[in-house]
């Protein structure tokens, strides 16, 4: 069994077409079924289950692919562990995040004080997230809820208001502030299911005694506002949202009950190798936002 033998076979598996994964591997599909047969011939085992032209990863190969990933995974890790001692490197920050509005100032920040790190930035659905995360396809997250998972450290960064916006001639809106009962009647424009805060803001309408009409889906903050603004319905918008946008906005309105905020916390993997560059970032994000 070598490294070859495991790469062609963690292909084999993924892709779970003979001729396909040949053809990404740049080999020959016999060369390829004859190597994977001696893997499995020094295993003792099947991998796979043959039907003709079809193939398809069975129990044994399952159980194997998931200690051939980890084996990858270290390598990767070593890989950068020793480029980072080295310092033939100087530095890549891989970071993944729900959502970009809160990062500018950080970003911003921490590349005025490290100028020699590069800042990768990749932006997912709340419900992606932790699979890029565990695949170490980034070295943090920055979520809300914070990933409260095994094999997942967090450190919660901040706690946010979230807010209502309603638009200027809403009979609410000269107040500046209302429990949330009040609107269980209009309309909302919310994210879509993707997003956790759709799932938070639904769950502080059931805190109020209510189930939320939802008229209105996008994951775009700036389309939310402008549907606000043009009378079409009542969202909620956190607080580093307002920041965005100062001018013409619709009316904000702070809720009083129940009480509606979240937490947004930096996330990683227990296990995972980090870097020199990632370690300051980790520090400096943390410090950014208790300062």
């Amino acid at each position: 069994m070598d490294l070859l033998q495991l790469r062609y076979f963690q292909t084999l598996a993924r892709m779970e077409h003979m001729t396909k994964a040949a053809e990404q591997l740049h080999i020959a599909q016999p060369s390829l079924s004859k190597t994977i047969s001696r893997l499995e011939k020094s295993l003792g085992v099947p991998l796979f289950d043959r039907q003709g032209k079809q193939i398809r990863l069975n129990p044994f190969g399952k159980a194997f692919l998931c200690r051939v990933n980890r084996v990858f995974t270290e390598l990767e890790e070593a890989n950068r562990e020793l480029l980072d001692m080295a310092g033939l490197e100087n530095g890549v920050v891989h970071l993944g995040t729900t959502t970009t509005r809160l990062l500018p100032d950080l970003i911003s920040a921490f590349l005025s004080q490290y100028p020699h790190v590069n800042i990768r930035l990749l932006q997912f659905p709340t419900k992606e997230i932790q699979h890029h995360l565990v695949n170490g396809e980034i070295n943090f997250c920055i979520s809300s809820p914070p990933l409260h998972q095994p094999g997942i450290c967090c450190n919660p960064l901040l706690t946010e208001d979230i807010y209502l916006a309603v638009p200027t001639k809403h009979p609410l809106a000269n107040r500046d502030q209302i429990n949330l009962c009040e609107v269980a009647s209009d309309k909302f424009i919310s994210l879509t299911a993707d997003y956790a805060l759709r799932d938070l803001t639904i769950e502080f309408c059931n805190r109020a005694g209510f189930i939320p009409n939802i008229a209105f889906e996008c994951n775009d903050a700036e389309v939310i506002f402008d549907m606000v603004k043009l009378g079409l319905g009542t969202a909620f918008i956190p607080a580093h949202w307002w920041k965005e946008n100062n001018s013409n906005l619709p009316v904000k309105l702070k809720i009083r009950e129940p009480v509606c905020e979240r937490v947004i916390g930096l996330n990683w993997v227990e296990t995972r190798y980090l870097s020199t560059a990632a370690q300051t970032f980790r520090t400096f994000a943390t410090d950014y936002f208790d300062s």
